[in-house]
């Protein structure tokens, strides 16, 4: 069987951090590497419905692993902080 991996910012310190959680802000984080954009692209990207997505963004903000920019819609995008990807080499 194998292990389901998570992006290593989906690990949030003020939260308990269960399997579907942890697979959310993995798919919402992998959304964002690839584009910066308003709550409801990010939600299209993901596969996910926007109150799910919006929840998840305002956790990920807390930890500062997200941030906000603009004004209204208001456009998502990483910050850089949190933990980095392991890339491995083959």
């Amino acid at each position: 069987m194998l292990k389901e991996t998570y992006h290593p910012n989906a690990y949030l310190l003020s939260i308990r951090n269960t399997k579907l959680g942890l697979r959310t802000r993995t798919r919402i984080l992998n959304a964002l590497e690839k584009l910066f954009g308003d709550a409801k692209e990010v939600a299209k990207e993901s596969g996910l419905r926007y109150g799910v997505a919006m929840h998840h963004l305002k956790l990920l903000a807390a930890e500062d692993i997200v941030e906000r920019k603009g004004g209204r819609p208001y456009v998502w995008g990483l910050t850089g902080m949190g933990q980095k990807r392991l890339e491995t080499s083959g």
